[in-house]
């Protein structure tokens, strides 16, 4: 089997009898079809993504509560069927889990993770690291992985500077040979020893773009990027680009974070009502009724768990702050904060009536306040910090059905804050007051504070912006462990090949997890507490997820990550069937399906393998394999820019559909979806005005096939309709023209001018589309400046195209309309991917990455053309 493909394959020619295939791969062959999954309106039989309205899961396919003896097409007693270590009658109940005792495999249910090694060199031990769970962590962490195995073929010649920097004290250690730079032209020992970071840009952009930017810069621009260009750090010249050591840095200074402002009364007039009576409420109590007054119209306040639990906070409070009028809130309905919510709304409405100059006063106010916070100094460079501003109090949304939403969110102060700062480093002063609760000098992480928030309990940490030299390297040694993956994979699929068939249940069950995790792409998960929202993931599946149908097909139905329902019917090999058959008989729908895995003994299993190997790495390995496959097999030549566009769109929304990564249609889509339907309408309008125009002055022309076909969907009403809409923004604009044009002469000290003049030039206007209307159905049309027939052809050619782009891309954003391709694009797709695909399709790199995006990757921006994941 070839390393470089992805296992899975979407199939419609090889379904069983009459199945109904969704996301199905087949014999594990290692080809992918490039044919989308079969979509339809049956939301029994498609992934949440077709199925999703605006935040509500469809209903699932009606399943019994009480297990039913199923049937299936084989009843086989050979020894391949049932391990030695078989499953008990019942499982033993450890803790409320399902616990079963090996019998022959030799090892502990209760694998845990080693223990963390003792800081060094007798320092202190640090803040608690952020225990990550692979169902709720997010997906663009960090693998705390080996150093990734360096790119081939990268040989540079480093610039002074960084040779400098790699020969320094703070420079981390490294075991393995550092990778190579990309070559590079050599840079004169006379030039700024700081390196230019100005990425590359892909050679979309074509020799006359480059041409421009050579040319000179005039004024602040000129200043202003030659500024930027001396802030970027080429972290990936260096001759430790991956960063693997345990020192990230060796200075690090920073003003720590910005807090909230402080909460401001409401004016006096404005109260919540109970019982239809005013309340005087303290500022501590009316804040929290403001939080849930500003959702009143929003779905938040129609979810009774999110009242439940917003009202329960609310009293909890109240009985620290009661109302000053001495009011007994004891009933949620009884309260109105309707009040509340009017006030705030016109606040709002105040704010977006501001002047585009109050607007900027406002900005540039809250940028200065700001600025400080918004670099650090690490290693004597500045560099950008990420998610510098605390979180202000408010009510906790979750995602999905999280049981702690409504929730209160505390204020966090100075006293919940532990900094890490150098040892050197003066000690910033919060913009509150209070005294922060640590200062730790840890440089063995890379975050700058950190703190532990009230609902779940979860650390949160202030890191450096996305596109830091800290965070790239976590980002490219992330995507070069995912292909290292190609080099051990065919071997770990044999040996978990060979291990579904174990006499040890405790493998059998580990291969067959394995098996899913990667020919579907399933996260690992991990066990749950009662006040987390019930998601799981390969290793946490209950038996209720989990339905046989003979037979071979597997049916997977539950909810994953943020609570986004995972439906898949999928064809499996026969030992897995029978695999996952012994491992539900004799239990109840809630036991684990894996009774024998947990994710910390897969991924200890998986570092065997592959030292650094996660199932984490498995999913990325899988998404940028499957991505550049699909990529490489679209013939592009002589495609349209938006034919391309759709093309890599096309590949980006198979691999989010791989890995689940959906979301709720817009509620604004079907409304966006009429605009672009009128605008294309709109410039069919233009194109038959040309070609009226074109048979009156060439009669001709109405014999050539190229312009014979009519607008067929321009009838008369429409016509109508967009020609006044056409004459009302004529008129606007030339009432914006007169006023802006007396508004300079009374700046100039001049006389403004009358309103007549106005009158007049609304008049010409109207006579204007008075004339259009008298040419409708006559199939002639005169233009305001005469043209050669020549133009008005080359006019029409170009609106043709412009009509065929507009139509390519309204068919690509509809099909996306519940698919996330951002997440994949983000956390699972190598950006090296794209950007080589840009260079070699002559496609802008901006119209694939947000500008976001290209500050994240900088270190891709610069790959060859010929780069292969």
């Amino acid at each position: 089997m070839s390393t470089d493909v992805a296992m899975l394959r979407y199939s419609d020619d090889e379904q069983g009898p009459g199945s109904t295939t969704t996301n199905r791969w087949a014999n594990g062959n290692g080809t992918v079809k490039s044919e989308d999954v079969e979509m339809s309106d049956d939301d029994d039989d498609v992934p949440l993504s077709q199925s999703t309205r605006n935040g509500a899961t469809s209903s699932p396919p009606p399943r019994n509560l009480k297990r039913k003896k199923p049937v299936y097409a084989e009843s086989s007693s050979s020894d391949d069927d049932t391990p030695l270590a078989s499953s008990p009658a019942k499982p033993v109940k450890v803790n409320g889990n399902s616990k079963l005792k090996r019998e022959t495999s030799g090892t502990s249910d209760s694998e845990v993770a080693p223990k963390a090694k003792k800081a060094a060199n007798g320092r202190s031990k640090p803040p608690p690291r952020k225990k990550v769970k692979e169902e709720s962590s997010d997906d663009d962490q960090p693998l705390a992985s080996s150093p990734a195995k360096p790119p081939r073929k990268r040989k540079a010649k480093v610039e002074s500077d960084a040779e400098d920097d790699a020969d320094s004290d703070d420079a981390p250690s490294k075991k393995k040979a550092a990778p190579k730079p990309r070559q590079r032209k050599k840079v004169k020992d006379e030039e700024d020893t700081k390196p230019d970071m100005k990425p590359k840009k892909a050679a979309a952009k074509g020799k006359a773009k480059a041409e421009d930017t050579k040319s000179p810069k005039k004024g602040k621009t000129k200043k202003k990027e030659e500024e930027e260009e001396e802030e970027v750090f080429k972290w990936w010249e260096q001759t430790d680009a991956n960063g693997d050591g345990s020192v990230k840095w060796s200075t690090l200074e920073h003003n720590g974070v910005i807090f909230p402002p402080p909460y401001e009364s409401l004016p006096k007039g404005v109260k919540m009502k109970y019982n239809g009576k005013s309340v005087d409420l303290p500022p501590e109590a009316e804040e929290v009724a403001g939080f849930y007054a500003a959702l009143l119209e929003s779905d938040h306040a129609k979810d009774k768990t999110f009242n439940s639990n917003f009202f329960g906070d609310w009293q909890t409070v109240m009985k620290k702050y009661p109302p000053r009028d001495g009011t007994k809130i004891a009933s949620f309905e009884n309260c109105d904060f309707r009040p509340i919510f009017e006030h705030l709304e016109a606040e709002k409405a105040k704010k977006k009536a501001m002047t585009s100059d109050e607007k900027k006063a406002a900005k540039k106010a809250k940028d200065e306040l700001e600025a400080k916070y918004t670099t650090c100094l690490l290693d004597g460079r500045k560099e950008k910090v990420g998610n510098f501003r605390v979180e202000p109090p408010g009510l906790f949304r979750g995602r999905g059905d999280h049981p702690k939403k409504g929730a209160l969110k505390f204020r966090v102060r100075p006293e919940d804050i532990t900094l890490n700062i150098g040892k050197e480093a003066p000690t910033p002063v919060p913009n509150m007051p209070g005294k922060w609760k640590a200062i730790t000098h840890d440089n063995t992480v890379t975050w700058l504070a950190n703190w532990t928030e009230n609902i779940n309990g979860n650390h949160k940490y202030v890191f450096l912006a996305a596109g830091s030299s800290l965070k790239g390297q976590s980002d490219m040694q992330k995507f070069e462990k995912a292909r290292e993956l190609k080099n051990h994979v065919d071997r770990i699929r044999q040996n978990y090949q060979s291990d579904l068939k174990s006499k040890v249940m405790a493998d059998r069950q580990r291969a067959t997890a394995m098996y899913f995790i990667d020919k579907l792409a399933l996260r690992a998960g991990n066990e749950k507490n009662d006040d987390e929202a019930d998601t799981v993931g390969c290793c946490s599946l209950r038996c209720e997820h989990v339905t046989l149908e003979a037979p071979d097909f597997v049916v997977f139905d539950f909810l994953g990550k943020d609570s986004i329902r995972y439906y898949n019917r999928v064809q499996v090999e026969a030992q897995v069937f029978k695999n996952i058959r012994i491992f539900k008989d004799n239990k109840e729908d809630d036991d684990n399906l894996f009774d024998r895995v947990t994710t910390t003994s897969l991924n200890k299993h998986l570092n065997n393998e592959m030292k650094g190997l996660t199932a984490k790495v498995f999913r990325t390995f899988n998404a940028s394999i499957t991505f550049q496959r699909l990529l490489d097999d679209e013939d592009l030549k002589g495609a349209s820019l938006q034919e391309k566009l759709n093309a890599y769109n096309n590949a980006n929304r198979k691999v989010a559909i791989l890995c689940n990564h959906q979301r709720s249609a817009p509620k604004t889509h079907d409304q966006s979806m009429e605009k672009m339907r009128y605008k294309v309408r709109a410039f069919k309008y233009e194109r038959m005005k040309l070609r009226h125009a074109l048979f009156k002055a060439e009669p001709k022309f109405k014999k050539n096939a190229k312009y014979k076909a009519d607008e067929s969907d321009l009838d008369d009403d429409f016509i109508a309709e967009h020609e006044d809409n056409l004459k009302n923004k004529e008129i606007e604009k030339a009432e914006k023209k007169f006023d802006n044009e007396n508004k300079k002469l009374e700046e100039d000290g001049k006389k403004p001018q009358k309103d007549s003049i106005l009158k007049d030039r609304i008049a010409a206007i109207k006579d204007d589309f008075k004339a259009l209307a008298k040419e409708r159905g006559t199939g002639k049309a005169n233009m305001k400046r005469e043209k050669p027939t020549e133009k008005l052809e080359e006019s029409i050619g170009k609106l043709t195209e412009k009509i065929k782009a507009f139509k390519l891309q309204m068919v690509d954003r509809d099909a996306g309309k519940e698919v996330a391709l951002g997440t994949s694009k983000i956390n699972y797709l190598d950006p090296r991917i794209t950007a080589a695909w840009c260079q070699i399709h002559d496609v802008p790199i901006e119209k694939m990455f947000s500008k976001t995006l290209i500050t994240k990757f900088p270190w891709a921006m610069e790959v060859d053309p010929d780069w292969k994941f």
